[in-house]
């Protein structure tokens, strides 16, 4: 399952969630739009992992997580401490940030 953030409280989520994947994007991001249905089927496959997207112009507080310097940027999380991130449209990439964290 998916999450979209709908308030600034990623923090939150990060701390109550052991391994989370996510998705930094914005509603004029291109590349973004083209990963939001890879990143729903990934997650889809991989229930144990909580997957969000958080648009990083809305939520500035959840932006600081990660350097978000360009989009889609997707950082994971494992026990509330940030691992590692990525800027990627390219699902292959994801993927191997996704096994990272989940082989730790």
């Amino acid at each position: 399952m998916v999450q979209e953030l709908s308030e600034d409280n990623l923090q939150e989520i990060v701390n109550s969630n052991e391994t989370v994947v996510v998705q930094y994007s914005a509603t004029w991001c291109g590349n973004c739009r083209i990963m939001k249905p890879k990143v729903k089927k990934l997650a889809s496959e991989l229930e144990n992992i909580t997957f969000v997207i958080a648009d990083a112009e809305k939520f500035p507080e959840s932006r600081k997580l990660a350097t978000v310097d360009n989009l889609p940027t997707f950082a994971t999380f494992k026990n509330g401490t940030f691992v590692n991130q990525t800027q990627t449209n390219k699902l292959d990439v994801l993927k191997e940030l996704v096994d990272e964290v989940t082989s730790n």
